[in-house]
């Protein structure tokens, strides 16, 4: 497995080493909530300056924490504030339940969302920045998972760097586009302890046989044909991972058959009951029942 990882990162061009990384941060305004304090902070990854949320709760020793990856939905304008219940949908808002929790919550823009584009103020789908993001790397040699791995680990790497925070139990979570975040970094980043991908359990063969999407940044020359998303999955283990699919999203549709290929990886750890996969009724958007089901798993598995 070790050679598995190195390989699927150097298609991405990524250097394993996260472990010397030191990422500070700069605070840039704060306001208290009931049972946790909103941060709003500014950090640099890849010379690039990243917005964030960092919630921390009212008592903090030894805390676990999570980075929360937002979704997509074709809404740019959208990123760090919905997963932190500030806009959009409050079935996306996970970080200030689970600050309650107890957890310190990392919540950045992804690139092209939010506050990481050129005029923050555009409303709704800003399709051609991030399709330039793309393809402006592509030209130049390099890819933009790269771009969005690179950042996911330096959000695990300030985590990690705050004194009040257990090492042992840094996680990530994310629906849709968040949750193919955490396919990828959770099958990299051998620090995260505990993973849930919501919505994005959908293998590239299947999307090819069937006309579904492919996400900007899922775009990595010469991936399929090698490897897939169970292999990420079986990369993950024994830590644990809850995917969560539903009958009629075409984004998480054969979320069951990589189950079937990547649980015998974790039945050679020994560790079956670390691979959970729930499946619902419904499409792709999350419902009371799901996110409820999240919040449980997360905070039984950190």
């Amino acid at each position: 497995m070790t050679n598995l990882r190195k390989e699927i990162a150097e298609l991405i061009g990524l250097s394993l080493s996260w472990e010397t990384s030191d990422v500070t941060y700069e605070v840039l305004d704060s306001v208290k909530e009931e049972g946790y304090t909103r941060q709003l902070i500014s950090y640099v990854s890849d010379e690039d300056k990243v917005s964030a949320y960092l919630l921390l709760p009212d008592h903090l020793d030894n805390n676990p924490a999570i980075l929360i990856n937002h979704q997509h939905n074709r809404e740019h304008h959208l990123g760090k504030s919905e997963v932190c219940g500030l806009s959009g949908n409050p079935l996306q808002a996970f970080g200030p339940v689970l600050a309650r929790k107890g957890f310190v919550v990392l919540a950045p823009d992804s690139i092209c969302f939010e506050e990481r584009r050129p005029d923050p103020t555009v409303e709704g789908f800003d399709f051609w920045q991030h399709f330039h993001e793309m393809t402006y790397r592509v030209i130049t040699g390099e890819i933009l998972m790269k771009k969005v791995m690179t950042d996911a680990m330096n959000g695990i790497s300030l985590l990690a760097g705050l004194t009040f925070v257990d090492t042992e139990r840094i996680g990530t979570l994310g629906h849709s586009y968040g949750g193919n975040t955490v396919l990828f970094l959770t099958a990299l980043d051998e620090r995260i302890s505990f993973a849930c991908a919501s919505g994005s359990a959908c293998t590239y063969e299947y999307r090819m046989k069937h006309g579904t999407g492919i996400e900007l940044a899922s775009v990595i020359p010469n991936f399929h044909g090698k490897y897939d998303i169970d292999d990420l999955v079986k990369l993950t283990a024994p830590r644990k991972l809850f995917l969560v699919s539903s009958n009629e999203d075409k984004y998480s549709m054969d979320a069951p058959e990589i189950v079937k290929k990547a649980v015998g990886r974790y039945d050679d750890l020994g560790v079956p009951e670390n691979l959970e996969h729930k499946r619902y009724p419904g499409g792709h958007a999350l419902t009371e029942e799901r996110f409820g089901d999240i919040i449980d798993w997360v905070v039984r598995n950190c």
